[in-house]
């Protein structure tokens, strides 16, 4: 198991981490995020983090680490980069925005996207992931849409697919399914999975033993699993980080890490202290937190119910 980079909070000013606009600073100059970026990228690279997850979605996020890769002369292969299609960026680089992307699952929005991801990461790009896939986009029922993934996977690049909401465990189930050409489509998936959130683990048992590489993503549950967390409910589980001498999110992160079916787990860090901070999480018995923190589960239907409430900042 490994501990990987998302890019999601690093890429645009505004997102659902809380206390992301004190990470930035509130300076959303494109320079300086591309700067600050790069500080944490460089933090991951020196911590050994050799995964880097970003989506178009992600404002500049591919951009930025296109650049990053360029600059310090990192060789295709050298590190894992993954990105996703399927929603467009439409906030305008703002904090506050009536809508700050649009999902779509269509095969023209593959095409579109694919072209500008391969136009910025080029031979970096080693998977490219369905982001957000769920039952009610129907993207797993397109037969076109999945002969071409099928084309793309025969062509050498991973297809994969990233979950979310309450139905994650019903969605994977259902794409474990998915032939194309008589072979499995899928190389890998990326969930969510963290001590409040569970739901997905038997789906992701299955995909593992499915020869699926399995991506943990919000592990820290948009911040609700770290120090910013004002939850009456998880007071223990602060205390219970003190006494190890480690944060919050080194718990968490270790009970992500620690999962049989778990190939890399995505920190969310957005400056290079809070990499650091992740990265403590290799000292943390993991399996011991995830037994004994078993008890803050929330049903599934709750917990997405509380993330859709968390404000863009």
């Amino acid at each position: 198991m490994a501990l990987g980079l998302g890019m999601a909070a690093l890429g645009r000013p505004g997102y659902i981490t809380l206390g992301h606009a004190a990470d930035l600073e509130r300076d959303y100059d494109v320079s300086a995020m591309e700067r600050r970026c790069h500080a944490v990228l460089d933090a991951a690279w020196a911590g050994g983090v050799r995964w880097f997850d970003a989506a178009r979605s992600y404002g500049q996020a591919e951009k930025f680490l296109a650049d990053w890769l360029e600059a310090r002369a990192i060789a295709p292969g050298a590190a894992m980069v993954s990105s996703k299609w399927g929603y467009t960026y439409t906030a305008g680089w703002q904090v506050e925005a009536a809508r700050h992307e649009i999902k779509d699952h269509s095969l023209a929005a593959l095409e579109r996207q694919l072209a500008e991801s391969r136009a910025l990461l080029g031979r970096h790009l080693s998977l490219y992931q369905v982001h957000s896939a769920t039952l009610e986009s129907g993207v797993l029922d397109d037969a076109r849409l999945l002969a071409r993934l099928g084309e793309l996977r025969d062509e050498g690049l991973s297809v994969g697919l990233t979950l979310s909401g309450a139905r994650q465990r019903e969605t994977l189930e259902r794409a474990l399914a998915v032939r194309v050409s008589g072979r499995p489509l899928w190389a890998a998936v990326q969930a969510t999975w963290n001590l409040l959130e569970r739901s997905v683990e038997p789906a992701l048992i299955a995909a593992k033993g499915e020869g699926l590489r399995v991506i943990v993503k919000e592990a820290l549950a948009n911040g609700r699993l770290t120090s910013r967390s004002k939850e009456p409910r998880l007071a223990p589980l602060a205390q219970y980080a003190e006494r190890l001498r480690v944060g919050i999110d080194a718990i968490a992160l270790a009970a992500a890490l620690s999962q049989p079916f778990a190939d890399v787990v995505l920190s969310g860090a957005t400056t290079p202290s809070q990499l650091g901070e992740n990265l403590r999480a290799s000292a943390v018995d993991g399996a011991r937190a995830a037994r004994d923190w078993a008890g803050i589960v929330e049903p599934a239907e709750r917990y997405w119910s509380e993330r859709a409430r968390l404000p863009w900042n």
